[in-house]
C-alpha cells in the first residue's frame, strides 16, 4: 500500500483541495470519530495517533453532550461518560487546539445545537476558528435554522457540514445542498449511529440522488464498519464515515485491535 504524504497541513487548505488530492491515489477517504473525553483524553490522543499512523483522512471529534439524540447507545454512553469524567467546554477546544496543531488531517466539530446556542453562533465560530477546526457537524439543526451561524461560519473559514438522509424529498436535498460546504454527509438509512448498515441498491439510489442535487464531495455514514463496506463505495462516495465500530474495537480489542482495524479500513480505501 501506498503511504500518502502530509506535509502541509489540512487546515491551511482549501478542503475542497485537500479531498481532491488525496483522491488522486485513493479511491475512498476515510473519515474517523472520537468523542473527547472517552475513555480518557489519553485515549483520544493514542487514537488520533493511530489515524495518523494508519493514514486517516478526516477526523470528528464529538463535544460531549448529555443528549446526544442521533447517536446509539454506545456513542450515548461515550458522551455521557466523557462528562462524568468531568469534560467541559474550555477542556474540549483546548484539546482540538492541540490536536489540529500536531496532527496534518482536518479535524471537525461534531456536536448537537444545544451547546452552539448556549455558546452563541459568533462566539463558537470564533472558538472553533481558534481551535484550527475546519468545520462542524450538527445533526439536530435543520438547515433552515441555521440563520447567522452560516454568516459567522462564513467569516472564520468554517465549512457547515450539512446533513441528508434517505427520507428527504428530492426538493429537500435541493435545499440542503443549496447551503452546503466543504462535503455533504449522507447518512445511510433512517435511525441512529452504531447499527450495521448493507451498501446495496437503496444506498446506491440515495447516493444517486444526492449527487443529482451538488457537486460537492459526497460522505457516507451511519452504520459503515469494515473493509468491505468501503470497497462497496468506491465510485459511489468520496468518503466513509466509520465511528461506532472503531469505538467498539478500541473498548474490546484495545489500542492493538484498534489499529488493526483502522489499517484493514484505510487498506480498502486504495484501488486494488
Amino acid at each position: 500500500m501506498e503511504v500518502i504524504s502530509q506535509t502541509e497541513s489540512a487546515t491551511v487548505m482549501n478542503l475542497t483541495q485537500y479531498i481532491q488530492e488525496r483522491l488522486q491515489q485513493k479511491k475512498i477517504l476515510l473519515m474517523t470519530h472520537a468523542v473527547v473525553g472517552y475513555p480518557s483524553l489519553q485515549a483520544n490522543w493514542d487514537m488520533l495517533e493511530t489515524m495518523q499512523e494508519a493514514g486517516v483522512d478526516l477526523v470528528e471529534l464529538q463535544f460531549p453532550f448529555t443528549e446526544p439524540s442521533a447517536d446509539g447507545e454506545l456513542f450515548v454512553k461515550a458522551n455521557q461518560e466523557a462528562l462524568k469524567n468531568g469534560i467541559r467546554r474550555d477542556d474540549y477546544f483546548a484539546f482540538m487546539q492541540k490536536a489540529t496543531e500536531a496532527f496534518d488531517f482536518p479535524i471537525f466539530m461534531m456536536s448537537y445545537y444545544n451547546p452552539v446556542f448556549v455558546m452563541g453562533h459568533r462566539t463558537i465560530c470564533e472558538q472553533l476558528k481558534e481551535s484550527g477546526s475546519s468545520g462542524y457537524i450538527l445533526p439536530d439543526l435543520p438547515v433552515e435554522e441555521y440563520g447567522d451561524l452560516f454568516t459567522y461560519s462564513k467569516a472564520a473559514e468554517l465549512h457547515p457540514i450539512l446533513l441528508c438522509a434517505p427520507t428527504n424529498t428530492q426538493q429537500r436535498l435541493q435545499e440542503i445542498a443549496l447551503k452546503g460546504s466543504g462535503f455533504l454527509y449522507c447518512v445511510a438509512r433512517k435511525g441512529v449511529t452504531g447499527a450495521k448498515t448493507d451498501i446495496g441498491q437503496n444506498v446506491d439510489r440515495f447516493l444517486a440522488r444526492c449527487r443529482k442535487v451538488s457537486e460537492l464531495p459526497i460522505a457516507l455514514g451511519f452504520g459503515l464498519s469494515h473493509g468491505t463496506d468501503i470497497q462497496n463505495l468506491h465510485g459511489k462516495a468520496e468518503i466513509a464515515i466509520v465511528g461506532s465500530a472503531l469505538l467498539r474495537s478500541w473498548l474490546e480489542k484495545g489500542k492493538e485491535g484498534y489499529q488493526a482495524h483502522l489499517q484493514e479500513l484505510v487498506e480498502n480505501c486504495f484501488p486494488k
